[in-house]
């Protein structure tokens, strides 16, 4: 150890000092800088330059868990823990979530409709459950308001929409791309939080008259709802908080061109693949 820290700090002190401080000898320390290094270490050194790249490649975003997952894919077998060391040793961290703004305006006085979808996020087929959800993001010219609804079986993007405000209009806009780029059977489970923009009268007309069940998260529970949450969290950090959108103009529908890109389960690649 004191060695490895003389050759660290040999561009700021004398060798010459430092070994006479740390009580060994010059000539121990040449010796041990000709040594040559363990197998071990040249492993850890040529796996730390494959987790920086991998860090690198992916913006940031990536911390240990999906450093490790990516190493898998492409045939580096290893220890997460040892993955988690190395991005340590070399101040690799993941991106920090930013903190929570709520956009559920729960209407008072407007009958809400039963969990119907129940958690059950894994379905057989496209097209037989959506899920959606309404977030905000943080422009120069004051908040944008995107809707999202997500296949669950694919978890793609089948329907969005971006408001200045935060209306049933955006919600309905999403809807109308969905129906229209989708043509669901009748049947298809359609679940959102309880905000006055899903429970509004236009909404769940247009949800009866394509034949969509309608189904909604309990009362304060966003654990109902996890696919969006979870779509919107990744959307935020590994895109979203990497620029500043300067107005309500920009071009935010190529992010959502891009989301399968964001890293998801080897079974939910599978069935984008199907798709």
């Amino acid at each position: 150890m004191r060695f490895a820290f003389i050759a660290a700090e040999k561009a700021c002190y004398p060798v010459a000092l430092m070994c006479r401080v740390l009580k060994v000898s010059r000539s121990g320390y040449y010796a041990w800088c000709q040594r040559p290094a363990a197998a071990h270490t040249l492993k850890d050194q040529s796996l730390a330059l494959e987790v920086a790249a991998i860090h690198a490649e992916s913006r940031g975003r990536y911390g240990s868990p999906r450093v490790h997952a990516e190493l898998r894919e492409r045939g580096r077998r290893t220890a997460r823990k040892r993955v988690a060391r190395l991005m340590r040793a070399a101040g690799l961290r993941a991106r920090e979530r930013r903190r929570f703004r709520g956009t559920t305006d729960s209407g008072r006085g407007m009958a809400t409709k039963g969990n119907l979808l129940a958690r059950r996020f894994a379905v057989p087929a496209p097209n037989s459950g959506w899920v959606t959800d309404i977030t905000y993001l943080w422009t120069l010219e004051g908040w944008l308001y995107l809707a999202v609804i997500l296949d669950l079986f694919s978890r793609r993007v089948v329907g969005w929409a971006l408001s200045e405000r935060l209306e049933r209009g955006v919600a309905l806009d999403a809807l109308q791309m969905a129906l229209t780029a989708r043509q669901p059977p009748q049947g298809l489970l359609h679940h959102s939080d309880r905000g006055s923009q899903y429970l509004s009268y236009e909404y769940q007309q247009l949800l009866a008259a394509h034949g969509l069940l309608s189904s909604m998260s309990r009362k304060g529970n966003c654990w109902d709802n996890a696919v969006a949450e979870s779509f919107f969290a990744t959307l935020k950090l590994e895109l979203a908080y990497r620029v500043v959108l300067q107005s309500a103009a920009a071009p935010f529908g190529a992010w959502l061109l891009v989301s399968p890109s964001i890293r998801t389960s080897p079974s939910v690649a599978t069935r984008r693949q199907r798709l």
